[in-house]
């Protein structure tokens, strides 16, 4: 009988670059939610729709959601387990909360900013994402802080299984929820701009 896995990343050397990928992530993350953070601004000064605070707070809760992330790729589940769980508790519970917020933020922004489809596809995502969320910790907490050895032979615990099926259904949520920028983003123009002062 096969068992599917859903450690894919915690034996060497897939966790090395998981952990790569999860650092590339984490940043390209903190990235999106900083445009997105600056498209509702722009917005809100020519429509109010926004309070000013909850724009921000949802950007912060976001980026700290992806400083759960960086935690995660640097402290491996094989090395220091407690840092790894607490780094993506902060992630799952961080990133849910931001999903739903800006899923709230799309119905306030509704209809001048965006359609009642884009709205209920985003809020089906943070629901799902907020149901999954729940089996994934009581799973976890079931199955304990017992390290995982990777040797042939041992297999992780069904209670193991089920948090790690709900950690890809959420995580899948953020990849699926951030696709529903894409529309938002084609529509502005981020510039940088650099000055050198005279005096330096």
């Amino acid at each position: 009988m096969m068992t599917i896995k859903g450690d894919t990343g915690t034996c060497i050397p897939e966790s090395g670059l998981f952990g790569f990928m999860i650092s590339v992530t984490a940043i390209l993350g903190a990235a999106t939610m900083f445009v997105r953070y600056k498209i509702i601004q722009a917005q809100n000064l020519r429509i109010s729709y926004l309070n000013y605070w909850f724009n921000l707070i949802s950007f912060l809760i976001g980026v700290l959601g992806c400083i759960g992330m960086g935690i995660v790729a640097s402290f491996q589940e094989t090395s220091v387990i407690i840092v790894h769980d607490t780094g993506a508790l902060i992630t799952f519970i961080c990133g849910v909360a931001y999903t739903f917020l800006q899923s709230i933020i799309t119905f306030k922004a509704c209809p001048q900013w965006n359609n009642k489809g884009v709205c209920y596809i985003r809020m089906t995502i943070s629901v799902i994402s907020i149901i999954a969320i729940f089996p994934m910790i009581v799973c976890a907490s079931f199955d304990g802080m017992k390290r995982y050895n990777c040797e042939i032979g041992e297999e992780p615990s069904a209670f193991r299984q089920a948090s790690a099926a709900c950690e890809w259904i959420v995580a899948f949520g953020f990849v699926t929820f951030f696709l529903t920028y894409i529309k938002d983003f084609q529509a502005v123009t981020l510039n940088i701009s650099t000055e050198i002062h005279d005096d330096f």
